[in-house]
């Protein structure tokens, strides 16, 4: 079983991966994919490989030309107690003084296995990228798996398990880019202080009250819903929402925003 809300009869698995933290599907009906935490045990926390996976199958989506939409979730429920989770963040099971550290390193002196923080590079992909990425939120989204969701374009959550809470300065980390200023732009100033500040949990109606979710819906219409949402996506010019995408990035991105819109007008008239 992938998840317990899962349509295995709407979605195909992606071939030519060998995938062992993420799941990756294709829906059979529309240019959507799936791509999903597979850690229920540990809240699909992330770990190195983990980050490794998910930036593969996310660049595979924004390089697969007739996908417009990426939806991003987590599996569960957990086998252990039954909780749900979209990301609770890092897993600070393996975490080290640089980093998150690859299991197995065992002090090797390999630059290319030190410790990584490269769950920042996913944030860039999923903004920079010209698909829509819808984040749908089963449960916990917690720490850096709070700022995945901030990150997404938009934010779909179940009524009865998702909750929104920012742990990042309990473990002595703190996101200044996309999880902390775009929330801001969010929520507000003194609600994204809050978030961050006090660490407190919030429901999903209290995000989608603050402005940080798009749509709260019965937890067994989750994946659903999404999936609709994603068909409405596909039913328009790509090229428009591409456009629409990067313009409403502008704002913030500075030069790298205006590289990308203009790249995209480039391309029209080329």
């Amino acid at each position: 079983m992938v998840s317990e809300i899962f349509d295995a009869d709407a979605w195909t698995e992606v071939p030519g991966f060998d995938f062992s933290d993420i799941t990756y599907h294709r829906a059979k009906a529309s240019g959507t994919v799936r791509i999903a935490f597979d850690r229920a045990d540990c809240r699909n926390a992330f770990r190195p490989k983990t980050v490794d996976e998910l930036f593969t199958a996310l660049d595979h989506a924004r390089m697969w030309s007739d996908v417009g939409c990426v939806l991003l979730t987590g599996n569960g429920p957990s086998p252990k107690d039954g909780g749900w989770a979209f990301s609770s963040g890092g897993d600070q099971r393996i975490r080290g003084k640089d980093g998150y550290k690859y299991e197995g390193d065992g002090g090797a002196p390999d630059p290319a296995r030190l410790g990584r923080l490269h769950i920042l590079e996913v944030q860039r992909l999923i903004r920079f990228m010209p698909k829509i990425v819808i984040a749908v939120v089963p449960g916990w989204a917690v720490g850096g798996g709070h700022s995945l969701h901030v990150v997404c374009d938009m934010t779909i959550a179940s009524q009865e398990h998702a909750v929104f809470k920012q742990t990042d300065p309990d473990v002595a980390s703190f996101d200044s880019g996309y999880g902390s200023a775009y929330l801001a732009r969010q929520v507000g100033q003194k609600r994204a202080r809050e978030i961050f500040f006090l660490g407190l949990s919030y429901s999903a109606q209290e995000a989608y009250e603050m402005g940080m979710v798009n749509r709260v819906v019965p937890h067994a219409e989750l994946e659903k819903v999404a999936l609709e949402w994603a068909g409405l996506i596909n039913s328009k010019s790509p090229t428009a929402m591409r456009m629409l995408k990067f313009g409403f990035n502008l704002l913030d991105d500075g030069l790298v925003g205006q590289q990308l819109f203009a790249g995209e007008a480039t391309r029209l008239a080329y």
